[in-house]
């Protein structure tokens, strides 16, 4: 585990030294070498669709100046655009993610997801990376233990106090996994790790939101996905590196 964690460090760090000599949405051809590429090209919408449709949704969802941005519409879930996932399906993987939130936005990048599993109301499910303005939205201070809060596995395993973060600016979200191991990271930082597929996770999802949700989160793959809640979230920089 601490040779998987010092292989992440070294990673998010070559890749955060990276995005500073490149342009956004771009990958500098040590990136490339090494097996990085792009979720997003800054310009299009290709490699994505709506997660309860086959295309595009035509609303909410922006391309502006290299950004990727799904507008405030009053914050419901899923209830105006609706989330955009990558249509490719992922396993083992770095997942990197420039976000910058507005004030009082919520918002997450979910990942294992299953677009068949709901097809309801709400968000499609997945174990999401949270994305919220901790200061100001109500979600910070609901689940247990600060488990909503920026950088958390969502509902289920809280990210620490005092993390690394611009309030105003970009942030970088990381995601790693390799099998039933995963840890999320912000600016460099590891926030959390966990392992799935096995009885304590099991346990910790029967006492969370996600408890209805067969076999929730052990999925061998699933979609990434850039959830709507709502709120006006900028995204850019969505890279991976399969492993």
């Amino acid at each position: 585990m601490k040779k998987i964690s010092v292989l992440l460090l070294s990673v998010a760090a070559m890749a955060s030294s990276a995005m500073a000599q490149t342009a956004p949405n771009t990958l500098s051809n040590t990136e490339k070498s090494d097996g990085w590429v792009l979720l997003w090209d800054g310009k299009t919408t290709d490699g994505w669709r709506g997660a309860k449709m086959t295309g595009f949704p035509t609303k909410g969802w922006s391309v502006e100046d290299g950004y990727l941005k799904i507008a405030a519409t009053g914050g419901a879930e899923s209830a105006f655009a609706g989330d955009i996932v990558t249509t490719k399906k992922y396993k083992d993987f770095i997942l990197s993610v420039d976000f910058k939130i507005t004030k009082g936005a919520n918002s997450g990048i979910k990942y294992f997801v299953d677009t068949e599993m709901n097809k309801g109301e709400g968000s499609s499910i997945g174990c999401e990376f949270q994305i919220l303005d901790d200061d100001v939205h109500p979600d910070a201070k609901l689940g247990v233990r600060g488990n909503r809060t920026l950088g958390s596995l969502y509902d289920l395993i809280p990210a620490p106090t005092g993390k690394p973060v611009d309030k105003e600016g970009w942030n970088t979200a990381v995601v790693k996994v390799k099998g039933n191991h995963v840890e999320h990271w912000l600016n460099g930082e590891k926030l959390l790790e966990y392992d799935r597929n096995n009885q304590m996770w099991n346990a910790l999802v029967a006492y969370s939101k996600y408890k209805d949700w067969p076999n929730f989160g052990n999925a061998a793959e699933g979609h990434i996905l850039l959830q709507d809640h709502g709120d006006e979230v900028w995204y850019r920089n969505i890279k991976i590196k399969e492993l």
